[in-house]
């Protein structure tokens, strides 16, 4: 594991990577408008993909770095993206974009303009809580390139019946929430739905070639 610092127009952002022996691609996640790396999602990626032959790097943006509790506005997490990108694809690799939440929303609105080879959007947030009309889904089906969605069976930021027909793909994680909690009476427990998750992921990165 090694961590760098660096430098971005909206402030200094942070890359911990988690690198495979022999790796054949760069996954770069990022997290959510309320949260860190230390997120369950990311944590599992990090853990399982480099014995797969992707290197992860769970990628800080530069208002968690700085210390804030709240995100700013979506055109500066672009900001910080973009400074992030020559660092990520440094190892000459292709690069999958990622992120949970707000950090896959990033990932599809740059993705074409970065060079990305797909994006995995986790936790992809279609709307508000309860305000369905307030959809972002014109983000997600404009990303450009291939893209994997992977969705609690419960989020309220959207259920996965809820997305509109495209051409991504669309993984659900039973039962779980927008963080991929699952209640203790669910049928499934949480160390299984984390194997939803990475299963998930390595068999899609799997199909990119």
């Amino acid at each position: 594991m090694k961590t760098e610092i660096i430098s971005t127009e909206a402030g200094d952002a942070r890359i911990t990577w988690h690198p495979a022996r022999k790796p054949r691609l760069v996954l770069a996640v990022s997290h959510g408008a309320g949260g860190g790396i230390e997120a369950r999602d990311l944590q599992a990626l990090a853990r399982v993909l480099p014995g797969h032959g992707v290197s992860v790097a769970l990628v800080e943006q530069p208002w968690r770095v700085a210390g804030k509790k709240v995100a700013p506005a979506p055109k500066t997490l672009d900001v910080g993206w973009r400074g992030v990108w020559p660092s990520l694809e440094e190892p000459g690799l292709p690069v999958i974009s990622g992120g949970r939440s707000a950090g896959g929303r990033v990932a599809c609105r740059t993705a074409v303009e970065l060079g990305a080879a797909a994006v995995l959007a986790l936790s992809f947030p279609l709307h508000p809580p309860g305000r369905p009309e307030k959809s972002r889904a014109g983000e997600l089906l404009g990303s450009g390139v291939p893209t994997l969605v992977v969705q609690g069976g419960n989020d309220p930021f959207g259920k996965p019946e809820e997305f509109p027909a495209g051409s991504f793909e669309l993984t659900e994680v039973p039962h779980g929430d927008h963080g991929f909690g699952v209640p203790k009476r669910a049928q499934i427990t949480q160390e299984e739905a984390v194997t939803v998750i990475t299963d998930a992921v390595v068999k899609w990165l799997g199909s990119l070639g």
